[in-house]
């Protein structure tokens, strides 16, 4: 089955008498969205029930009418009455979004087992004992959930061009947040899919391999792109998992260009669960885990056991695989076939971020090379290394690694101040500059095309490990610390130039000379710098607060911080003006 995406008319209920707009301005050559007998004006938002299924379910629906043209976006809760943090982010979407912010529509279905929900009623429905996740596409004339099912098929999923299905754990499930993508359908609808969860602030993502049963699934087989995402669970909501789910859903929104604005900062960069394994109990009983949702499991560990009202084990759950538990029963029983524990694999596949940056920086290169060119030349280039000769143990030759060189300036200042100097970058095309203009400084220098959180030296190789705005580009700057203690010697020293560029807008030059290097740079390539940041999880960081707590666990001690270098590095509003507040952090590695 192929939907056109012609927009359905959905009946309006008759018994809503007034609906809300609001933000009633809106651009005349847009037409209104049409949902029954009701349109929703361009720029506006519109609130009320509406019947489906010829009038059998009447559900909470609000509209997001934008104020351009553009796609249309469903997105459902309550699929599952008793998961309460899609619900209740739902409702607060519902009056946060701003109609002048969207580009196309906005569907919000706040509940869709109504009458579940408002019963205290759990996941099975209320007639027949049916999970609706588990019926979809559904039947006109089945029963009460596969009616309801065949509905939303019929007069919600067929409007949409994109799908996101909000929901946590059951009244009975414990569960780490994670999200499931769209898997058994089109390529393309597979791999869109798969960069909408990219965009979800959790740690885990699971590609589903079933068509049909659950909702996203089948919208998926049929053409929509689609994710579910899974936070909270056992019957509560907090304000905190609701912003969250708030935050993930509006950067799905913006990375589909649906909503204006910037994706928000996120923690994670979800890794790959494959070949999950969900282990319903074959018997009755108590249920006794050893492990918590979101622990790292081993193959051969006991996951849990069954017991009975003795004690006695009736059935124990031993780990097949290692991974990661996404999910389990919290309540103590467990009932026959029904859901007991939930675990996969963990794939560590290849992260598009590198690539991402590595292209942007590739494209910035030959800029880098003039500037830098520049700066050697320049007073600038005595300030720095006035700063850095307080740091340095004078008097002998140290053996120096520059990590993420760019075009080669902190190599070629150390290098001519008779230190032996390696820098390396992941860009080629910076290592191609660097090599140029050590060349043209006279400086010898060895430049390699190099990852900063995977070094390819032995350990205790350098006696100084030195970065200049390098680790808030990184994905996992965490093992790039790691590793640049590791190829310390033992009292070796860290030198850490960087500033707090998450909290920064590149976009916004405002208040930087005329002359100053970002004016070279095109709009869009400072709008891509903003959007790679989004997805680094060291771009939510309080830093240098985070930078610090995070050496101190490994083998450093000595440590000092500077907040004050920029003003004395930028004295005056040049070209190389910088107007965030940098710091430099000096440690020394035990001995």
């Amino acid at each position: 089955m192929t939907y056109n995406l012609l927009k359905y008319c959905l009946r309006f209920d008759e018994n809503v008498q007034e609906m809300i707009m609001i933000n009633g301005d809106f651009d005349k050559k847009k037409p209104a969205f049409c949902l029954g007998e009701v349109q929703a004006k361009p720029g506006t938002t519109v609130h009320g029930f509406y019947n489906i299924g010829e009038g059998e379910f009447s559900l909470p629906v609000s509209i997001v009418n934008g104020s351009r043209p553009g796609k249309t976006v469903l997105i459902t809760a309550g699929v599952h009455a008793g998961e309460y943090v899609g619900i209740q982010a739902a409702i607060e979407l519902a009056k946060e979004l701003e109609p002048e912010r969207v580009a196309g529509q906005i569907i919000i279905v706040k509940v869709l087992c109504r009458e579940e929900f408002e019963g205290r009623l759990g996941t099975e429905g209320t007639q027949d004992g049916k999970n609706l996740n588990r019926v979809f596409p559904g039947q006109k004339d089945g029963t009460k959930t596969e009616r309801l099912a065949y509905a939303v098929v019929k007069e919600l999923q067929s409007v949409a061009d994109y799908y996101i299905d909000l929901h946590s754990g059951d009244d009975y499930e414990q569960l780490t947040p994670y999200v499931y993508y769209a898997g058994k359908a089109s390529e393309e609808v597979v791999k869109i899919s798969r960069k909408m969860a990219q965009q979800v602030d959790v740690p885990y993502m699971v590609k589903s391999d079933v068509a049909s049963g659950g909702s996203y699934n089948y919208a998926a087989s049929c053409g929509i792109p689609g994710i579910l995402i899974e936070r909270g669970g056992m019957g509560a909501w907090s304000h905190e998992e609701v912003q969250s789910q708030k935050r993930d859903v509006r950067n799905v929104l913006c990375s589909l260009g649906i909503y204006a604005g910037l994706r928000e900062f996120c923690r994670y960069y979800p890794l790959d669960v494959e070949n999950v394994r969900y282990e319903s109990a074959t018997e009755s009983g108590m249920w006794y885990p050893e492990k918590k949702a979101g622990d790292l499991i081993t193959k051969g560990e006991v996951l849990g056991y069954v017991r009975d009202y003795e004690g006695r084990v009736k059935e124990t759950s031993i780990a097949d695989c290692s991974g990661v538990i996404l999910y389990q029963t919290g309540s103590l029983q467990v009932t026959k076939e029904g859901p007991m524990i939930a675990y996969g694999e963990i794939v560590r596949q290849a992260d598009d971020r590198k690539e991402r940056i590595t292209s942007y920086w590739t494209k910035r290169s030959e800029g880098f090379l003039e500037q830098r060119r520049h700066e050697l030349r320049d007073a600038i280039s005595g300030r720095w290394k006035a700063e850095l000769a307080r740091y340095l143990p004078q008097g002998r030759k140290l053996k120096v690694l520059d990590v993420g060189c760019g075009a080669g300036y902190f190599s070629i200042l150390l290098a001519k101040d008779g230190h032996e100097v390696t820098g390396i970058d992941l860009t080629p095309d910076m290592i191609t500059y660097a090599k140029q203009l050590a060349d043209e400084e006279q400086a010898e220098c060895t430049f390699l095309v190099m990852d900063a959180e995977k070094l390819d030296f032995p350990s205790e190789s350098f006696d100084l490990v030195i970065s200049r705005n390098l680790t808030w580009t990184l994905p996992e700057a965490d093992k790039a610390y790691e590793e640049w203690i590791r190829v310390l010697k033992p009292g070796g020293i860290l030198l850490n130039v960087d500033a707090n560029y998450g909290l920064e807008d590149f976009t916004d030059t405002e208040g930087l000379p005329v002359n100053h290097a970002h004016f070279t740079i095109e709009e869009e390539m400072m709008a891509e710098c903003e959007r790679i940041k989004r997805q680094l999880p060291i771009s939510s960081y309080s830093r240098p607060a985070w930078d610090l707590e995070f050496l101190s666990r490994l083998q450093m001690k000595e440590f000092s911080i500077d907040l004050g270098l920029g003003k004395r590095i930028y004295p005056v509003k040049d070209e190389f003006y910088n107007p965030t507040p940098i710091f430099l952090i000096c440690a020394k590695k035990e001995e």
